[in-house]
Order: C-alpha cells, then sequence, then structure tokens
C-alpha cells in the first residue's frame, strides 16, 4: 500500500541518512520512477525532504526532523513484541535493554496499537530449548556478544570432541547464532562455528579485527548447517513402514502390496539407525543394507530369549 510506502520511506532515511532513489527503490521494491512520486506526495504533505543531484546526491530529511510511529499497523506492533524474547536477551546481558526499548516503542504507540502488542505478551511466550535438553551453561557469553559487538579479538581455551580435546584458540568474532536453545559464535578465520558452552577459559584482547566485508552471517548458517547434514547422513537404508507410519528423511517411497511403505531413509551410521529404529518396534522393518537388518536381528533375538525366561 502507499501509505505504508511513505512510511518506509521516512523511517529509512530517518535511520540510514541520505539515501538515492536507486537506493530506496532497490530496499523497497519498486521502480524508480515510484520513489520519485512517493518522493513528491511526502513533500507535498509538508515532510521537510529534499535532494541533492549530482553523483553524491540524494534524498535526506532536515536535520532535527524525526516522525514518531503513527504507521506502524497492528500486525506489525504484534511482530515487534513477539520478536523481543526475553531469555535469549537476558542470556547476553541484554534483558533490560530490552525491556527499556519496548517500554520507549509502547509510548510511541498509538493506543489501539498498544493494546495489539500488549496483547501478544499475555498470549504467546518464546521458550526455544528441547524438552529433553538439558540447561547448557554458556557463562563467557556475555563476553562472547560484547567482542562480537566491539570486533575485539577473543583468546580462548575451547573443548572438541577429537583429540586433543582442548585446544588453545584465536577467534575473530563475525556474530552469534542461538539454535534450538544452543548458542554457536562464528569466527575467523575460516569462518568456523564454534559452541559457546565449549569455551572453558576466555581471555578478551585490545586487539581489533576487520570484519570480512560482504559478510552474511545468515547465509553463512544456511550452508553451514546444509553442509553438516550432508556430513552427519551419509549413509541410506532401505525400509518398510506400517500403514499411517512416517519417519523424518524418506524419500522415493511407494507402497506395496500389503500397504505398507517402501523407502530410502538417510542415516549417519548403522550404531545410530539401529538404536532409532528400534524404537519404531513393530511398525518398521529393515531391508537394507544387510548389515544394519543383521544387527538389529541380533538385537531382537537377545530380548526374545531375555523375555522367554519371564514367562
Amino acid at each position: 500500500m502507499k501509505s505504508s510506502r511513505l512510511v518506509s520511506i521516512l523511517l529509512l532515511l530517518q535511520t540510514r541518512g541520505r539515501m538515492t532513489a536507486a537506493q530506496l527503490a532497490e530496499e523497497l521494491e519498486v521502480s524508480v520512477r515510484t520513489v520519485y512520486r512517493d518522493v513528491e506526495a511526502l513533500s507535498a504533505a509538508g515532510i521537510p525532504l529534499y535532494g541533492d543531484a549530482g553523483h553524491a546526491g540524494g534524498y535526506r530529511l532536515l536535520d532535527g526532523y524525526r516522525t514518531r510511529l503513527t504507521g506502524l499497523t497492528a500486525d506489525e506492533a504484534e511482530a515487534l513484541f513477539l520478536a523481543g524474547a526475553p531469555g535469549p536477551a537476558a542470556e547476553l546481558g541484554l534483558g533490560s535493554v530490552l525491556a527499556a526499548a519496548q517500554l520507549k516503542v509502547r509510548a510511541a504507540l498509538p493506543p489501539e496499537l498498544r493494546a495489539h502488542a500488549d496483547r501478544i505478551s499475555g498470549r504467546f511466550h518464546l521458550d526455544a530449548p528441547g524438552w529433553y535438553a538439558d540447561a547448557e551453561e554458556a557463562p563467557y557469553l556475555p563476553a562472547v556478544a560484547d567482542a562480537v559487538w566491539n570486533s575485539r579479538v577473543l583468546n580462548v581455551l575451547y573443548r572438541r570432541w577429537a583429540e586433543p580435546t582442548d585446544v588453545q584458540r584465536r577467534l575473530e568474532p563475525y556474530g552469534l547464532v542461538l539454535k534450538a536453545g544452543r548458542w554457536y559464535v562464528v569466527a575467523g578465520p575460516g569462518p568456523r562455528t564454534f559452541r559457546v558452552d565449549q569455551i572453558l577459559q576466555l581471555t578478551a584482547s585490545d586487539d581489533e579485527f576487520t570484519r570480512p566485508d560482504g559478510f552474511d552471517l545468515a547465509a553463512y548458517w544456511t550452508a553451514y548447517q546444509r553442509d553438516f547434514h550432508d556430513r552427519l547422513y551419509r549413509g541410506e537404508a532401505l525400509v518398510r513402514l506400517a500403514p499411517g507410519m512416517r519417519l523424518p528423511r524418506a524419500v522415493n517411497c511407494r507402497t506395496d502390496e500389503d500397504g505398507w511403505a517402501v523407502a530410502r531413509v538417510r542415516i549417519e551410521s548403522v550404531e545410530h539407525a539401529h538404536g532409532e529404529f528400534l524404537r519404531l518396534g513393530t511398525d518398521i522393518e529393515v531391508l537394507q543394507p544387510p548389515e544394519l537388518r543383521e544387527c538389529i536381528a541380533r538385537t531382537v533375538a537377545q530380548l526374545a530369549r531375555r523375555y522367554a525366561k519371564l514367562a
């Protein structure tokens, strides 16, 4: 809608300063001609906005001009308060900052939008960790977050899975990611990914580093997850599933003459799949690979003998 776009132009110029028509058009996903018309509409409405010609030109607001958040919609207000997760903010040492920011935004909202925002806090609560995940202490998280924000080098003692387990690392922290209740720091050189709760000791350095130009934390994390799953699930099993049974990572499904689904499933290893498939009991039959089928058959035979003694 045009009214929403006009408010977006105002907020972009208020937060970023001078912007060209081309930059505004790219940000708003409209044509440059549309930006020209919107700027004329804002000027006609009395907004102190002017443009400079030339290579270094662009549009900007008169120094000191600020707009209130009157363009915020009910959905946007609700989303804003839903996105403010108090748990992660507190872990980063920003709990009071988040509360103060929400209070200021709430005070700037019109009464009808303020009611929408208050309703979000009372009806939705974000609890990211899974049910069976133990709380993992990450005492150095605030220090890591401070180093991320200020581009400071960290010297850490880090615990990894491979031998030697405890190693010294020099990190240039580019960003933090919260995944399923667990914090990860993406750091150079590399970049590489480290679990924050596995940092055993940390020394903050006065040395600064330069974040690589164009580094996109979200894009890196998406690629990292994809590569992680590719490395994790290297094997494959052929299974039969009872009617109505569903299994993650199952592909190329077909139904046999008994009504069972025959599908291929990516697995980590024979050992891991053995435990994963046994939990499904009689609702699954492993057809391939032979070593996985034989492994499950041995376990089932041992169970049958054990329970036969109790009969």
